[in-house]
């Protein structure tokens, strides 16, 4: 019986003394990653995967602590657990966040109509930010 890789007779792939299919690395099946490094096309510095320094970077300065404080909690979980998942929630929801607020004036607007619509009150145009995101919950 030959041994295949994805359906197609490998050299990379071969019998262990078990007796089962194995590739060069030793494993059954075959190894994936869900991050790379390497050349990317060029794209938006804050698309998915984007790096923790663009989005701290386009995050209003008020909110960078609190990124902070979030990534060193997701990286201390992923030395100790061994897994990434945690530290790529924590970075994609603050990436959605930063991408709100790279469009400074359009994150104001959006803060003022969600203001808005809690309380069910005008927000005044020259109303400070920090009070219009309280009135948001953001």
């Amino acid at each position: 019986m030959r041994c295949s890789s994805g359906g197609w007779p490998s050299r990379d792939v071969h019998r262990s003394p078990s007796n089962r299919c194995v590739g060069v690395s030793g494993y059954r099946d075959g190894v994936t990653a869900t991050y790379a490094v390497g050349e990317q096309p060029q794209r938006h510095p804050l698309a998915p995967g984007a790096s923790p320094g663009h989005i701290r970077g386009a995050l209003l300065p008020e909110d960078r602590g609190a990124f902070d404080a979030a990534y060193t909690e997701a990286l201390d979980e992923a030395r100790e657990t061994l897994e990434l998942t945690a530290l790529f929630k924590t970075l994609e929801r603050w990436r959605r966040i930063a991408v709100l607020q790279a469009d400074r004036n359009n994150f104001r607007r959006v803060a003022r109509r969600v203001a808005e619509l809690r309380t069910g009150e005008p927000a005044p145009e020259d109303e400070p930010l920090p009070v219009t995101r309280a009135k948001a919950g953001l």
